[in-house]
């Protein structure tokens, strides 16, 4: 699996909206620290889940109505969705284990 793939205002639509699959969206800025710790949590989940999670990023800075539109006040904030539609977030650092727990909430 290669790296995690970064959206952007005018792709996640498409990506997100049209995927078959529940999708998770880590909304994150280079300058964030807590953002840099979360990265190989968010990259082991895209590789355990492929096939069953479409896993994303999407840097504020570069995809501000993105980033508006669904009200990202803090990073990191993962934003998980089903059917095109948000059913799950969590904001700041979480170790695998509880990413893993909400991920097999989200695909169950």
């Amino acid at each position: 699996m290669a790296e995690v793939q970064e959206l952007n205002d005018t792709d996640f639509a498409d990506v997100v909206e049209k995927a078959d699959v529940p999708v998770l969206v880590d909304f994150s800025a280079t300058w964030c620290q807590p953002c840099k710790a979360l990265a190989p949590v968010i990259d082991a989940v895209a590789r355990e889940y492929d096939g069953q999670l479409i896993v994303r990023k999407v840097d504020i800075d570069q995809a501000r109505q993105t980033s508006i539109r669904f009200g990202i006040q803090g990073v990191p904030t993962c934003i998980f969705f089903k059917d095109g539609s948000e059913v799950d977030r969590f904001i700041g650092n979480k170790d695998l284990k509880d990413v893993k727990a909400l991920v097999d909430k989200v695909i169950a």
